[in-house]
């Protein structure tokens, strides 16, 4: 059975009981900071879960596209070397918001496994929470699995939770015996053995946990399964490694021509590469483009321990994006998106990998170099933040290549070493200001920072706070027109006149939500009384509004003619220049730029009247 027909029947067999079919969330989490990626078919109904919001359907079917790259679930190291983990795979799931619970939940799943699906009851095993008896009842009453096949584990195994705090609840997990000789099966192997898979998830969230530890009932009980398609494709194919079903066949079959090394000599490299590609396609699509940062840095990590893995065995051509056709053959009929965004997909694997095999060679003389140069067991912090920020070498690659010589790497190490990296940069590319220690002169109390410059350049402004020394003089005030630097845009310059004095602002800084004019004694060498007269240069205000108006017009062009995929991520805006950062996967073209200069020019000369209300 293909897996693509077991992954319709689930779908079928659960709308049968009266389920809404519901497609898998995109892997970039909406509105969900504690994320890089959805790892789990419930995070798409979080805000049900917490009451935030309305169930559209009480019953609800889905398969969720996961990547597990980071943070608490972080199998990367796994995939490849077992058979069963994986950086992306898709959990299959049936949801009740409400309605039914524990038996319907428990009913159907033996109805699925056993009659539909033919699997050998004798094979099963369930497993509840310690003081779950309702669940441990249900299993004898609502099927007939074998009384001694329904154990039960405590928290660790059998208890689902979302964080520290809130919704939570006991689980249900069924177990199949993969071994050969089912008279040999113990209850002991279960959780404990790698014979027995663990094929289904049923977890009943009926609590609610409280800051203080202990759990309240809550009002409404809900169902929510994960079962991963891709062990239950195993076990329904016969098969003993995840790597060995269609999902993954087809693809190293490809690899086997394109590396010229056979599946069954390298097993590793080709489960690492066809599980790699296909997290690639799916986030990639999903508009993940590799980079230094959050989930582009997890993309750049798995592209680059991929093209590694083909190095490995020979292959100095990039490649990887020439398996990308075959993913999308067979993941597209559930997930249409891979055909929509395959040339891009495609484009931008290649791109990156040509980027990473310039450095690739001299890396890894590198890495020979600092194994030669080894008198113990581990590779310093300093020489693996050296392969990363020379070579462009992931820490995780790194300590890859160190585990196949019996090596570790100093991790700790190497996070301080990037950690400094990090504070350099920082107080390199950015003013700064340290007012945490300034003894401050208070004029007036009472709310500062008013920010009156959206319509305003000047406004007569009452003194709260200021400070002096070496002739710098920093100044707050209840209201203000100066824009303080932020998101890119510099800070406004002007001056603030008052009894006798004039200070010149050369630059407005924000440090939570005061404004802080920077400036210097222009008249006078004092501040007297409470009042002044605040005044933004207009003229370069009205230089860095243009610009700043630019890095808009210049977005939609890059948009236009690069690709939708185009995000900004950094600027600069200056009265004499802009600079826009942006992700884009190859360097821009003679020809694309004169297309973005066309457009930008053609929006110019429209004079179009901005409205900013």
């Amino acid at each position: 059975m293909k897996t693509s027909e077991i992954r319709n029947q689930f779908f079928d067999f659960f709308t049968d009981k009266g389920h809404t079919y519901v497609r898998s969330a995109p892997l970039v989490p909406k509105d969900d900071p504690t994320l890089l990626f959805i790892n789990a078919g419930m995070n798409q109904f979080k805000n049900i879960f917490l009451e935030k919001e309305k169930p559209k359907h009480l019953r609800v079917v889905n398969s969720q596209k996961c990547i597990r790259v980071s943070g608490k679930h972080n199998d990367l190291e796994e995939v490849g070397i077992d058979t069963f983990h994986h950086t992306f795979f898709e959990m299959l799931g049936n949801w009740s918001f409400g309605d039914y619970y524990k038996a319907e939940a428990i009913q159907w799943a033996w109805e699925l496994f056993t009659e539909v699906w033919g699997l050998e009851k004798d094979r099963l095993w369930a497993t509840v929470y310690k003081d779950d008896d309702e669940a441990d009842e249900l299993w004898k009453k609502v099927t007939n699995i074998a009384p001694d096949r329904v154990l039960r584990f405590g928290k660790k195994d059998n208890f689902w939770e979302m964080g520290d705090t809130g919704p939570c609840g006991p689980c249900s997990e069924i177990h199949y015996y993969v071994g050969e000789n089912p008279s040999k099966q113990s209850a002991d192997g279960i959780n404990s053995s790698d014979q027995y898979w663990e094929l289904w998830n049923l977890v009943f969230i009926q609590n609610n946990r409280l800051p203080d530890g202990t759990l309240e009932e809550l009002p409404k009980k809900h169902v929510d399964t994960g079962a991963g398609l891709e062990r239950i494709a195993a076990v329904l194919q016969g098969k003993t490694s995840n790597y060995d079903t269609d999902l993954f066949q087809s693809i190293i079959k490809v690899q086997e021509k394109k590396l010229g090394v056979k599946y069954k000599d390298d097993l590793v490299g080709h489960r690492a590469i066809a599980d790699h590609v296909r997290m690639l396609s799916f986030s990639i699509a999903d508009g993940v483009l590799p980079s230094n940062e959050g989930r582009g840095y997890v993309a750049r990590r798995i592209l680059r321990r991929a093209a590694r893995f083909g190095h490995c065995m020979g292959r100095e051509e990039p490649f990887l994006s020439s398996l990308v056709g075959t993913v999308v053959e067979l993941m597209s009929e559930e997930f249409p998106e891979l055909v929509e965004k395959q040339t891009h997909i495609e484009k931008v694997i290649e791109a990156e990998e040509i980027g990473f095999s310039e450095t690739l060679d001299r890396g890894l003389e590198q890495f020979g170099n600092i194994v030669n140069d080894l008198s113990g067991k581990t590779i310093s912090g300093k020489e693996a933040f050296k392969l990363y920020d020379t070579f462009g070498f992931p820490v995780d690659l790194t300590v890859q290549m160190a585990r196949e010589k019996g090596l570790s790497v100093d991790i700790e190490g190497f996070d301080k070493a990037m950690g400094e990296q990090r504070t350099k940069a920082r107080s390199e590319g950015k003013f700064n200001l340290d007012v945490s220690h300034k003894e401050w002169t208070t004029i007036t109390k009472g709310d500062d920072s008013e920010f009156l410059g959206y319509n305003d350049l000047s406004s007569e402004s009452t003194i709260r706070r200021y400070h002096c020394t070496n002739g710098t003089v920093l100044m707050i005030l209840d209201q203000t027109p100066f824009y303080g630097e932020q998101g890119g845009q510099v800070g406004d310059t002007g001056s603030l006149t008052g009894d006798g004095f004039t200070i010149r602002v050369t630059n407005t800084v924000i440090d939570g939500d005061s404004h802080i004019h920077v400036g210097e004694y222009a008249e006078g060498d004092s501040i007297n009384g409470e009042t002044v007269t605040a005044q933004v240069d207009n003229v370069r205000r009205e230089n860095i509004k243009k610009n700043h108006t630019a890095t808009h017009l210049l977005h939609k062009a890059l948009k236009k003619v690069l690709g939708d995929h185009v995000q900004q991520a950094g600027s600069l805006v200056h009265p004499d220049y802009l600079r826009f950062d942006l992700t884009h996967y190859q360097k821009i073209t003679p020809e694309e730029l004169r297309k973005i200069e066309a457009i930008i020019n053609s929006e110019i000369l429209k004079n179009t009247v901005l409205d900013i209300s």
